[in-house]
């Protein structure tokens, strides 16, 4: 297999477990969990192969802006990122990913509402999968989005991560429909 592209990877050590920083180029592609058990390898292969790409440990200047917005995030002085960002997966997918980038922070929507906002509220379960699979966590803030009941529910770094990002926003909730 000839891979065209690298996908430059650093590891970012948070307040609340280990995310794994991917650039392509001067786009950032991942800030994902790392799980020690390779959960989470679907979502790198999918960026593997939807990039024709191969992972390189290494720094890049794309990483470096991500861990530094990181750092100020997890140190509450930062409520949005303003980093370039490539989504892959399917149209759906990245409608349900532009969709987060919408909910504002320290804010909760249920995947109902979310469904809702996406103009299909028959589409909770789709919408759920799609949220799993997003790459980018904490920059899409995928961990704003919570049971109907209020609950917290699964989450790719583990529900006392999901606690803990919401704590720090101060999360309450809000409605989108």
């Amino acid at each position: 297999m000839n891979l065209k592209n690298e996908i430059i990877i650093t590891r970012y050590a948070s307040p609340c477990g280990d995310l794994l920083l991917g650039s392509l180029g001067d786009t950032l592609c991942l800030c994902d969990w790392v799980a020690e058990n390779g959960k989470r390898d679907y979502v790198q292969e999918r960026l593997k192969r939807h990039l024709d790409a191969r992972f390189k440990e290494g720094v890049s200047h794309v990483n470096v802006m991500a861990a530094h917005q990181l750092d100020e995030y997890f140190a509450g002085a930062r409520r949005d990122f303003d980093l370039p960002v490539i989504f892959v997966g399917t149209e759906f997918q990245k409608s349900v990913w532009r969709r987060l980038t919408e909910i504002p922070y320290g804010a909760t929507v249920s995947y109902m509402e979310l469904s809702c906002g996406l103009g299909n509220p028959q589409a909770v379960r789709a919408v759920a999968r799609a949220n799993g699979a997003n790459a980018l966590s904490v920059i899409v803030p995928c961990h704003r989005v919570i049971g109907s009941n209020g609950s917290l529910t699964g989450y790719a770094g583990g529900l006392d991560a999901k606690e803990f990002l919401l704590r720090l926003e101060g999360a309450v909730r809000f409605w989108l429909c």
